[in-house]
């Protein structure tokens, strides 16, 4: 399989904007989670958001400076060339283009999975982050919910929570903390898999009616609020064991 032509082709993937966050109340969700944990104390000067797609997260981030943005589809990366800051380049996370611990921010978020030589990447993502630089990542937890709906999307793996401390160690990267990001209620996305020609366009088409209706962005944005509280606490009294979905935060040693 063309991993690029996939992505490419995948227009749910490649069509993606900033937009998402108030469009998908679980990128709500998932963004809200990571920014609560990340805080706002530490302001870095160099961050990277590898495999970005076009709704990443570095454009909520605001203590961070310079942001490149990196993504193996070039499509959605168009939209981050407008402000001199920002720096968006197409490519393989397996062969990063940029030189030795140039970067103190890297987020990786639902990438890992999607990558068949993980172990690669974690090196990479090693190799170009600072000492005591931060790196933050989300992924797909526990093989025991695999379903044809993770095969659809291209995920090779779910991961146990071991497995991805394990893996980081190896290459100087110290846990600092673990926490769900999607709860059960999450289990609900597995309905595409039953047609997911139609769900996708569907999803193409409220993209294209919240951008373009202001009424119905409002009404949306309401909605999206309110079942982005409501997955928070579906994560909040979920314990680990039962979350779909889980972020890890490591420092460089």
């Amino acid at each position: 399989m063309n991993k690029k032509k996939f992505y490419d082709d995948h227009k749910n993937f490649a069509c993606r904007t900033i937009t998402e966050y108030f469009l998908s109340p679980g990128i709500k969700c998932k963004f809200d989670i990571l920014k609560e944990n990340i805080g706002s104390e530490r302001h870095f000067k160099n961050a990277i958001d590898l495999g970005c797609s076009g709704n990443s997260f570095l454009y909520f981030l605001e203590n961070a400076w310079n942001k490149s943005f990196f993504d193996l589809a070039d499509f959605p990366l168009r939209q981050f060339s407008k402000i001199l800051t920002w720096h968006p380049l197409c490519g393989d996370l397996i062969r990063l283009p940029y030189r030795n611990e140039c970067f103190d921010f890297v987020s990786a978020l639902d990438v890992l999975e999607h990558i068949k030589n993980d172990e690669d990447a974690v090196s990479e993502i090693s190799r170009v982050l600072k000492r005591n630089g931060i790196v933050i990542i989300t992924v797909p937890h526990r093989m025991k919910y695999y379903t044809n709906q993770d095969h659809l999307i291209g995920h090779y793996r779910r991961y146990e929570i071991n497995q991805i401390i394990s893996l980081f160690k190896k290459y100087n990267l110290a846990h600092i903390r673990s926490f769900g990001v999607y709860g059960q209620l999450m289990r609900i996305a597995e309905i595409q898999s039953a047609n997911p020609e139609k769900i996708e366009i569907s999803l193409l088409n409220l993209r294209a009616r919240f951008e373009s209706n202001p009424v119905f962005r409002k009404i949306w944005s309401v909605v999206v609020k309110m079942s982005a509280k409501i997955m928070k606490i579906d994560v909040k009294y979920h314990s680990l064991t039962k979350i779909m979905n889980i972020a890890f935060i490591f420092i460089k040693q």
